[in-house]
């Protein structure tokens, strides 16, 4: 018991956290990109792979949030997420970010951690109520 409420609370903090990353980001989501664009103008990443991330990440983000929030697809949610953590390791390499990394890093951790234990920890859960 003790292990599946902690899995369901580790699973809605970092629900919490991609979910606020994607909803604070998609209001302002020209000024954002534009942010981002700013960023990576002096790197070696091309301005054309760099400006539809800009636009994908939020999405990504605020998805990510919300499948894991529900306890939806928690598995694809989760490799989702370590996926976007670690383009943004990349990108946080290429520009030279190494503040923002560790927690990227601990993100992506935290992704594959939950992912060893979703099969058998992921209860109040929409995957569970539909299998």
């Amino acid at each position: 018991m003790n292990q599946t409420l902690a899995f369901v609370l580790a699973r809605l903090a970092l629900a919490m956290s991609m979910l606020g990353h994607g909803l604070v980001r998609i209001p302002k989501l020209n000024g954002f990109s534009a942010w981002m664009l700013g960023k990576f103008k002096d790197s070696m990443l091309p301005e054309v792979l760099v400006l539809p991330f800009s636009y994908a990440l939020p999405v990504a983000e605020l998805l990510v949030g919300v499948l894991l929030l529900i306890g939806w697809m928690t598995r694809q949610a989760l490799v989702a997420g370590a996926v976007v953590m670690i383009l943004l390791i990349f990108g946080s390499s290429m520009i030279e970010d190494w503040g923002a990394i560790p927690s990227q890093l601990i993100h992506a951790a935290y992704c594959c951690i939950l992912l060893v234990f979703a099969d058998t920890h992921n209860a109040y859960a929409v995957d569970k109520r539909l299998h």
